[in-house]
């Protein structure tokens, strides 16, 4: 009977272990899966945040470009072929922004992100120099708080 009772011990034994490691194992398994998946969603945000920021620079260049080369000649052909380019830069940034969007549903992000396209978009309207460098500053300002406002999601 001894015998009996040591190998229902035993065999009970190694049932509870198969699955406690189970268990464990699945449990770990889950956890990796977590922490791969929050890092290729980090990563990417730090690919498409970047990537929007540089939009809106080049943007905010092509468009100091465009205000420029109004203030030489309207009619002539370099202002022409800046507001083309101002024009393919700002669906560059629109293409960002759109990502941007949505890899983030975080409010304060968002309006940053937007805030910087707009404050871009308005360079060329400004009438004279001074107003023009107040909007270029506002622009810059503001794709450094877009910055600031997305980092915290990529710590």
């Amino acid at each position: 009977m001894e015998a009996v009772w040591a190998s229902v011990v035993a065999v009970v034994g190694t049932l509870l272990g198969s699955v406690s490691t189970y268990a464990f194992q699945r449990l770990a398994s889950r956890r990796s899966e977590s922490f791969t998946r929050s890092e290729a969603l980090r990563q990417e945000r730090i690919d498409t945040f970047s990537a929007f920021a540089a939009a809106v620079e080049e943007y905010r260049r092509g468009q100091a470009d465009r205000w420029h080369r109004r203030q030489e000649d309207p009619d002539g052909e370099g202002y022409a072929a800046a507001r083309s380019e101002a024009h393919r830069l700002r669906t560059a940034a629109r293409q960002a922004l759109y990502r941007v969007k949505l890899l983030t549903g975080d409010p304060e992000v968002l309006l940053a992100a937007e805030r910087a396209y707009d404050c871009t978009r308005d360079v060329p309207k400004a009438r004279d120099w001074a107003k023009h460098e107040a909007r270029i500053t506002s622009s810059k300002e503001a794709i450094e708080g877009f910055v600031a406002r997305a980092s915290p999601l990529v710590r």
